[in-house]
């Protein structure tokens, strides 16, 4: 059934792991009604300036910017940003007349939905983390709902207020058919015969994941001789991995294949073909790689506020569902760990089994259904 047009304003972005999400989230709205208006409010020159026009919406760059850990020039003209942005949004507000203001995470979404919250208009968070951050927690205080992907978050919020709603992921993540296997095979230029391991280090690429990488091919890829590898490395290290893999050093004796991109843009197919997969545990990627059903050794981030990709990694690590390599281990164990899993079809398959009881199959559905409810 069509509900009524609405007018949403979708705040947030700076990864992969907040834009995602807030498409999936305009999708449905989309889906629920084609006439519902829909405005995104992101950072000045953060990924969702390309990302979202591309998808098809309008989107308004704030001047916002986040507090760097290092002391810096960049942190004394912060304050100002933040006032700048704080008259923008309320400006924007003023000019849009929205019904209500989701926030997705990142720099954008937080003077975004504050000024929503002092204006009245509803306010919903979409917290896709199991460790909330600080401007969460406080915008969580006003916010009309807050949808999460995982439970115990009353330590964090209201807890009248929390849907457990999943993550919305793209939709073209499923668990893999014989067809779409093959499919990945013939895309990727696999050997059916082999077994395959996917290594993602988010959008924009892992150094640790890319160094354990290397420095496994330069000590003769042990254990990968029946192993074919698809590598994300990232935009940020395209050039160096290029020259480690076209040099002497990136010969592979072994027989494996490794074929390397810095975006992978059929990410289902990507999926699809492995029968491991190493990965950060930002908040997008493991939901995508619940609803994939796909056996994983996660390498949290150590370079994240909260150090909320361990908090990520270990919701599924304790109820059996992935495996856990910390990052400053990663060197040192992390292909040789991933090459003995890919071997190990019981391990996979009770992996496969634990993580797809994690999965929730329609997140940005659930998050649509209490949109309407606030308004």
């Amino acid at each position: 059934m069509e509900r009524r047009k609405i007018r949403a304003i979708i705040s947030g972005g700076g990864t992969g792991g907040h834009i995602f999400p807030a498409l999936s989230i305009a999708g449905k709205l989309k889906e629920a009604n084609p006439d519902t208006e829909i405005l995104f409010v992101g950072a000045e020159g953060k990924m969702e300036m390309e990302k979202v026009p591309a998808a098809g919406y309008r989107i308004i760059g704030l001047p916002v910017a986040g507090l760097q850990r290092k002391l810096t020039l960049s942190n004394l003209a912060l304050p100002f940003k933040i006032l700048k942005s704080l008259r923008m949004a309320g400006r924007i507000i003023r000019d849009f007349k929205p019904d209500i203001a989701i926030g997705v995470g990142g720099y954008a979404s937080a003077p975004l939905l504050w000024t929503a919250s002092r204006k009245g208009i509803p306010t919903l968070i979409q917290e896709q983390n199991g460790f909330a951050g600080l401007a969460n927690r406080i915008l969580g205080k006003k916010a009309g709902c807050i949808c999460t992907a995982y439970e115990g978050m009353e330590r964090f919020f209201p807890a009248d207020r929390i849907v457990l709603t999943g993550n919305p992921i793209r939709k073209e993540i499923v668990p893999a058919t014989a067809e779409m296997k093959a499919e990945a095979m013939s895309f990727y230029g696999l050997d059916p015969a082999k077994r395959h391991i996917f290594i993602v280090g988010g959008s924009l690429g892992s150094r640790t994941l890319n160094r354990s990488v290397m420095g496994w091919i330069q000590a003769g890829c042990p254990g990968g001789e029946d192993v074919e590898i698809i590598w994300q490395c990232g935009k940020y290290y395209k050039k160096e991995v290029d020259a480690f893999m076209d040099g002497e050093s990136g010969k592979v004796s072994c027989g494996c294949i490794v074929r390397h991109y810095d975006f992978i843009a059929r990410m289902d197919l990507a999926y699809a073909a492995a029968d491991v997969v190493v990965s950060r545990s930002g908040a997008s990627s493991v939901s995508e790689l619940c609803a994939a059903h796909k056996a994983v050794i996660f390498v949290p981030s150590p370079n994240v506020t909260e150090d909320h990709q361990t908090h990520n990694a270990m919701a599924l690590v304790n109820r059996g569902a992935a495996m856990i390599i910390h990052d400053t281990e990663a060197e040192e164990k992390l292909m040789s760990a991933a090459c003995t899993l890919v071997h190990d079809q019981d391990r996979i398959a009770s992996l496969e089994n634990n993580i797809a009881g994690m999965a929730h199959s329609d997140a940005a559905g659930a998050i649509v259904d209490e949109i309407y409810k606030l308004i």
